[in-house]
């Protein structure tokens, strides 16, 4: 955060999350109720468990998975199928690489603009069962709800 240039938006942030992970303020959230984000162009999205761009990625595994018979033998593919993210990703970079290049390529930008409309009109966040489009933080440093 050293990086940051000393801006309004910045401080409001610094301000937001010591208003929430101050004990003493009437704003403070527990740690075990804290959702981490990550700053995304401007607009603060859920990190964890795993950023929401790859989320989109893993279902987008599930969902060619017809289309790719090898895919139930072939890592990180088969790992995932199986529903453990942790072997796919024991594949490191080169794992994280092939699930995005067989994810978003092999078709037009508007094509994949219209994959990604449709897909964050409903998908939910894995530990709260919410739109991901809910998960992000508003300018105004209130979370949505």
């Amino acid at each position: 955060m050293h990086s940051w240039n000393d801006t309004p938006a910045k401080r409001s942030i610094m301000e937001f999350v010591d208003r929430v992970t101050r004990e003493a303020s009437p704003e403070f959230v527990p740690s075990s109720e804290r959702v981490a984000v990550f700053d995304n162009d401007g607009t603060l999205w859920c990190e964890q468990p795993m950023y929401v761009q790859f989320a989109f990625a893993l279902d987008r595994v599930k969902a060619l998975a017809v289309h790719h018979p090898e895919w139930t033998e072939e890592e990180p593919f088969a790992s995932l199928l199986k529903g453990d993210l942790q072997a796919a990703l024991a594949g490191g970079e080169r794992a994280a690489s092939q699930i995005t290049m067989a994810t978003h390529s092999g078709m037009r930008a508007d094509e994949f603009t219209a994959l990604v409309t449709d897909w964050i009109a409903t998908a939910r966040h894995p530990k709260t069962g919410r739109l991901h489009t809910e998960m992000g933080m508003r300018p105004a440093n209130r979370i949505c709800s």
